[in-house]
């Protein structure tokens, strides 16, 4: 059977000065304070660094025959941080930005589900208006997909862990309960369970399931991160070429960026 190409992104955070933002949107260097303009630069930076890398996955991976756009799309209001880490605070604006990202892949068959209520609307759902916008085949909060045989089940949520040896836990307790909705035949059995929204890359396989918690397309820098959280963050997507059931060929793509590497203060 001819492999079929899937593409698996998630929690762009358009709109954050961190989320993935294409050049229309990208913030400007400017001449303020010298602590003021070290602050804005390092966005600057940033911005330019995450999409350049997105651009450059896309040249090499295209062409696809289904993107899955796995939630958090736009970052929101921001009401936690008063607005201070967004580019724009308009929603529209926000979705926008996340159309152009999407509709970069040029993909035939485009996948989505809705992410977190913070982010992208609570009872708006932000995100239709992305899904109608780039032609999407659907958006649920849960979807299963048939690629040759393989069914995916897709869901934004994923509970994390606060320590590194559980990370796969919440992941691989979802596949269990698919086996369980299966077996009473109110879900499809699953072959690969696909969740995203801790910003953080984990894959397990076995001889019964498999599954994985997408990387982010969000780099380091929300105040709610460094502040609050100790774990890791994976910058990324995960896409692979699909024959059959069990006949896949994984391919995970996490990138370092050297502007996101904390230094010591030497004194």
């Amino acid at each position: 059977m001819k492999a079929k190409r899937v593409v698996i992104i998630s929690d762009l955070h358009c709109g954050h000065v961190a989320g993935l933002t294409p050049p229309g949107w990208q913030l400007q260097p400017i001449k303020t304070t010298k602590e003021e303009m070290g602050k804005h630069k390092k966005w600057v930076k940033l911005e330019r660094a995450l999409w350049d890398k997105y651009v450059q996955l896309i040249r090499r991976i295209r062409p696809i025959d289904l993107l899955v756009v796995n939630g958090d799309c736009i970052d929101g209001r921001g009401e936690k941080s008063a607005g201070v880490e967004l580019i724009t605070t308009n929603r529209n604006e926000q979705c926008n930005m996340a159309v152009k990202c999407i509709r970069r892949w040029n993909a035939p068959k485009i996948i989505m589900t809705f992410g977190t209520d913070y982010h992208v609307g609570s009872g708006e759902d932000y995100e239709e208006i992305i899904a109608e916008t780039v032609g999407a085949d659907k958006i649920g909060a849960h979807e299963w997909v048939n690629v040759n045989g393989m069914i995916l089940d897709l869901k934004h949520h994923i509970n994390s862990s606060s320590v590194p040896h559980a990370s796969g836990t919440a992941v691989m307790r979802d596949a269990l309960w698919n086996s369980l909705w299966a077996e009473k035949q109110e879900q499809p059995k699953a072959d690969m369970i696909v969740r995203s929204h801790i910003h953080q890359y984990f894959r397990f396989e076995t001889a019964i399931w498999s599954g994985l918690i997408t990387p982010a397309l969000q780099g380091m820098g929300s105040r709610y991160g460094s502040r609050r959280m100790s774990k890791r963050v994976d910058w990324g997507l995960f896409w692979m070429d699909v024959r059959g059931k069990y006949d896949y060929d994984p391919h995970p793509e996490i990138t370092r960026f050297h502007e996101q590497s904390a230094k010591a203060i030497k004194i």
